[in-house]
C-alpha cells in the first residue's frame, strides 16, 4: 500500500498563489508518476498535471497551462504543483494521486493510489 498525504491548501484571492505538496510513503513501487487532480463541487474530478518518474514527461490541463506547474523529488518521494495566477473557477478540493511505471497519464482510471484532498478556495 502507499499513502500519500496532501498539504498547502488554503483561501487565496483570485491573482495570487498557493503551493501544494504530497508526500508518499509505504511501499511505493519502483517507478511511478505522480499527478493533481481536482473535483469542484457538484463536477467530476478532472485531471490537472502529472509528472514521470524521470520528470522527463509533463503534462497540463489546459486549463492551467503556463499558471501552473508540476514537480517532484524522488529523493523525498515528494510531489508540489505550484499555482499562480489563480482563479475562482479553481476552486476545488486537489488530489495527490500515483499510478505505475515510467509513463505519465491523464486518465483517472490509470491511477493507483490517491491521497485524501487538500481544499483550495480563491475568492474574487
Amino acid at each position: 500500500q502507499v499513502q500519500l498525504v496532501e498539504s498547502g491548501g488554503g483561501l487565496v484571492q483570485a491573482g495570487g498563489s498557493l503551493r501544494l505538496s504530497c508526500a508518499a510513503s509505504g511501499r511505493t513501487p519502483s517507478y511511478y508518476a505522480m499527478g493533481w487532480f481536482r473535483q469542484a463541487p457538484g463536477k467530476e474530478r478532472e485531471f490537472v498535471a502529472v509528472i514521470s518518474w524521470s520528470t522527463t514527461y509533463t503534462r497540463y490541463a489546459d486549463s492551467v497551462k503556463s499558471r501552473f506547474t508540476i514537480s517532484r523529488d524522488n529523493a523525498k518521494n515528494t510531489v508540489c504543483l505550484q499555482m499562480n495566477s489563480l482563479k475562482p473557477e479553481d476552486t476545488a478540493v486537489y488530489y495527490c494521486a500515483v499510478h505505475y511505471g515510467l509513463g505519465a497519464s491523464a486518465a483517472r482510471n490509470d491511477y493507483n493510489y490517491w491521497g485524501q484532498g487538500t481544499q483550495v478556495t480563491v475568492s474574487s
